[in-house]
Parts: structure tokens; C-alpha cells; sequence
């Protein structure tokens, strides 16, 4: 790729740009380094560090198991709910070089720099805010201008207000006279149009998100739905909100990979149980693609003698599960490189906003211009066969015509169908299962409670060094604790 030797450059580079800490205490600045930079080398970084964060998330922490696509078979803590505060330094670190960015691009005229802060900006934050609850926003990354180490919190209602304004502020700005520069702009190579489409994409995925509690949020799809020209969203996979790993040092490489992840490390992730069910009672092609069979030919004795075997959650002995590791799929040898083209940072993909409109179509809430629930339904089946580079088996072998993927006009279908295709994407099986109620997903003898946990725990240091704030925030969201099974803001009756 054309930028890669300044990507590589860059690594080196913007070590030490990371600009917040995780209690928010204010960074020193060095005199002997410039105080300023150019916003496209921040630009590169921040798009970097946004994607592989929360694509890691996905494949290595709590979300990995509470999605019910990986069964952790040792230091399973996450699979029993045995859940402890999470960090969230790596969104607000990224958020702070996103705010240098924004104030340079802002102080130079660079429009269309501005609106891609904007949208990671909305992005992180409203990625955060699903997983918490109540988070500091509004007085978040002013530790320098006013001197605000210990921020307050703002209400979730008051952080979804704020990014989707910004979406539509990013939108507009992309839609004026700028440039981007193609080498530094790694998730687009500089095409507007595309940033653009992810802004009005994301839009659709927040508003869906907080549908129940904002009276306007249907009015405000349809109007997206309604005007393409005004807002564009994704049309293809070529729109795909994704960044490839490039496999040449640690931070740059795919987080199973070879030389990022020591091999027991990566063998005690397992596909679940419940997702290979899925998939082979739908006799889905994306398994192959995603996991590898069994190693072992099936012998007596063994409970599971299917070709894939995923591991039950929660269970005792999980690495013993079916006869032991032999007896059970892993995930495909393309996750066990340090890059592959098939396994990308996701952010956002074509797929997923078909779903939402075929949801929002379903329910009666809007409508699209030549299109039912059931045209949407399976035309985000075939983009997510098509981003796995299965479409011809797909069609091949009916897919679509089996009595569990025919469109039955139900929300636990459509739903189902969208939990399969995003794969890895990070949090979005959850936040859509919280919110729907399906899959139907399954809890495991060990759990230590038998439901799917609410939220995320806030980080054990907010406790000791923000506790008036963090004590707050508890409190105006009406919670007798901070603990996972409390509801935030838009899942609350």
C-alpha cells in the first residue's frame, strides 16, 4: 500500500503521543519536542489505535465471551461472569490525541480533518458509554485548558445527544470544499464520500440503539432513509468502515497472530457451542471460514461427533469438554496469522446497516424506497457471505431457502441472522441482545448468576481517585451499586 513505509514511520513516531492518562491527571509537556504537529500524522494514528482497540476487544476481552462467539476453556473468569472493574484508558487515551487533532485541523481550516475527528470522537465515546453507563464527556480532556483532573460524569442521555449532533456536523463538513491526504487517511485513502457514508452509517447504528428512549430517533432514520444524496450511507462491502493489520511488529499485528499471542494463549479460545450450533443447523459456509473442524476422528465415548464442536460456556472442566482440545474446532488457521486480508479491524460494515433497515422496517417504524424487511434481511445475509468470500456456496446450496434462514417476518430471526454476521465486530452481539432480548443465548452451570450481565463494572482507579464523581454518577442513575446487572439510561423502563 501506498502509505506504508509512513505508517511504519509512524508507529515510531507517535509512541509517545498517547495524551491522557487513565485518571485523567494532566501530561507534562516536554520542552525539548514541538508542541504542535501535523494533524495528518495524528490522523494516522488515531484511526489506527481507534480500529485495533476495538477490534481487540472483540477477540480478547470480556466481549469475546459475553457476544457467545469464544468459550474461554482456561482463566475462564470472563465466561462466569466473575466480572471486575474494566479499563477504559485505551478509548480516552485515543480521545485525547483525537481532541489535538480537532484543535489543529480547526485552527488550520482543514474541514474535512475536523469531521473525521468528529466522527471517531462519537465513535469512542458512544462505544464507551455502552459499555459504562454515565461517562465523563463533556468535562473529559480538559485537564489543560481548565485545569479539570477529576471530571464529572454526564448523564448517557447527554453523550448520545452530543455524537449524534456531531455526526451530523461531520456529515456536513465532508460535504464542503477539503482534501484529506491519501497516504494518512488509512481507513479511506482520502475519499469523503466514504467518511461521509461511516458517519451516517454510525448514526443508524446509535439512533437504532437508543430508539426507545428518543421520541425522534425513528423521524431522524427515515430522513436518512429518504435523502441519500444528503446522507449517503454504506452501499457495498467497498464501504466497509475496516482497517487490515500489516503484521510487521506487535502493535500493528492481528491479536491471535503467531507472534503476537503465545499458542496456549490462543488454543484456550474456542468457538462457542451455541455459535457452531447455529451454524451447522443452518449448514452456514462462514464456519469454514471462521473456525477449523476437530482434530481428531470422532471416537466412542465422545459426546459431540460432529466435524466443528464448539465449547459450552461456563461449564466445568472446559478444556476437557468432548474428550479435550483434539475433540474441539479452534478458530481458523487465518486467525493464528499476524495478518491475513479476510481478518480486519472492524469497525462498521456494510451488513450491519442492512439489518438495522430491515429491523426498522419490520417494526413499521420506517420505510425504504423500493425495499420490504425481507429484500433488507437478505440482502444483508449476502454482504455478509460476500465479505467472507462464500456467496457462490451460499447460493449454491440454497442457503436462503432453509426453514431456519427463510424470512419468517420475526425479530428473533433477524436478529440471529445479525449476530452471525457480525462476527467479531466489537461489542454489537451484546448491545443488540440487551436491547432484544435474542439470541436466546445460553448462561453455563458455573456462572455466577444466571443472567446475560447489563454492563460493564467503571475502573477500579475511578473509585479511588474520582470517587465524588464516580460516587455521583451511581447515584443520578438511580443504581443501588456499581455492578453489572444494572441497567444504563436507554435499557431502563
Amino acid at each position: 500500500m501506498k502509505f506504508l513505509y509512513k505508517y511504519i514511520c509512524l508507529g515510531l513516531l507517535m509512541g509517545g503521543l498517547g495524551a491522557c492518562e487513565s485518571n485523567f491527571e494532566e501530561i507534562n509537556t516536554n520542552p525539548n519536542k514541538p508542541d504542535k504537529i501535523a494533524p495528518e500524522f495524528i490522523l494516522s494514528d488515531v484511526l489506527v489505535r481507534t480500529a485495533y482497540l476495538y477490534q481487540s476487544d472483540s477477540y480478547m476481552g470480556k466481549l469475546a465471551s459475553v457476544n457467545r462467539y469464544i468459550t474461554l476453556t482456561r482463566n475462564e473468569a470472563d465466561d462466569l461472569f466473575h466480572w471486575t472493574g474494566n479499563s477504559w484508558s485505551g478509548q480516552y487515551e485515543i480521545l485525547a490525541n483525537n481532541k489535538n487533532l480537532y484543535d489543529l485541523s480547526s485552527e488550520l481550516e482543514m474541514k474535512h480533518c475536523q469531521a473525521i475527528s468528529l466522527i471517531i470522537k462519537s465513535f469512542l465515546f458512544s462505544y464507551t458509554s455502552d459499555l459504562f453507563g454515565d461517562i465523563p464527556y463533556s468535562k473529559a480532556l480538559l485537564s489543560k485548558e481548565e485545569n479539570i483532573i477529576y471530571p464529572s460524569y454526564d448523564t448517557q442521555e447527554e453523550v448520545y445527544q452530543g455524537v449524534l449532533s456531531d455526526l451530523k456536523t461531520a456529515n456536513e463538513l465532508l460535504s464542503s470544499e477539503g482534501f484529506i491526504d491519501e497516504e494518512m487517511d488509512v481507513i479511506y485513502q482520502g475519499d469523503a464520500m466514504k467518511w461521509r457514508k461511516f458517519a451516517n452509517s454510525l448514526r443508524l447504528r446509535l439512533l437504532l440503539r437508543v430508539s426507545n428512549k428518543l421520541n425522534d430517533a425513528f423521524a431522524k432514520i427515515q430522513e436518512i432513509a429518504n435523502d441519500p444524496s444528503t446522507y449517503p450511507i454504506f452501499e457495498s462491502n467497498e464501504d466497509n468502515a475496516n482497517l487490515e493489520y500489516l503484521g510487521l511488529i506487535t502493535d500493528n499485528m492481528w491479536p491471535g497472530g503467531e507472534n503476537r499471542l503465545e499458542v496456549w494463549d490462543f488454543e484456550k479460545r474456542r468457538p462457542s457451542q451455541v455459535l457452531i450450533r447455529h451454524l451447522l443447523e443452518r449448514n452456514d459456509p462462514r464456519m469454514k471460514v471462521w473456525f477449523n473442524p476437530v482434530k481428531a476422528d470422532p471416537a466412542s465415548g465422545i459426546s459431540d461427533q460432529n466435524e466443528y464442536v464448539g465449547v459450552p460456556h461456563a461449564i466445568p472442566a472446559p478444556y476437557e469438554y468432548n474428550g479435550g482440545g483434539d475433540n474441539q474446532s479452534l478458530l481458523a488457521d487465518i486467525y493464528r496469522k499476524n495478518n491475513h486480508p479476510m481478518v480486519q479491524a472492524m469497525m462498521m460494515n456494510y451488513t450491519e446497516v442492512l439489518f438495522i433497515l430491515a429491523e426498522t422496517v419490520q417494526k413499521g417504524n420506517v420505510t425504504v424506497s423500493g425495499e420490504t424487511a425481507e429484500s433488507l434481511y437478505y440482502k444483508a445475509i449476502g454482504a455478509s457471505m460476500e465479505q467472507y468470500e462464500v456467496m457462490q456456496e451460499a447460493e449454491d446450496q440454497a442457503y436462503n431457502d432453509q426453514e431456519l434462514v427463510k424470512y419468517d417476518n420475526s425479530l428473533e430471526q433477524l436478529i440471529t441472522q445479525k449476530w452471525l454476521a457480525l462476527w467479531l465486530t466489537g461489542g454489537e452481539a451484546w448491545f443488540n441482545f440487551r436491547r432484544t432480548g435474542f439470541p436466546v443465548f445460553p448462561i453455563g452451570p458455573r456462572a455466577v448468576q444466571k443472567v446475560i450481565p447489563s454492563r460493564m463494572i467503571y475502573p477500579t482507579e475511578e473509585a479511588a481517585t474520582n470517587e465524588v464523581n464516580y460516587e455521583q454518577a451511581i447515584v443520578q442513575q438511580g443504581w443501588a451499586e456499581d455492578g453489572i446487572n444494572e441497567k444504563i439510561w436507554y435499557l431502563q423502563d
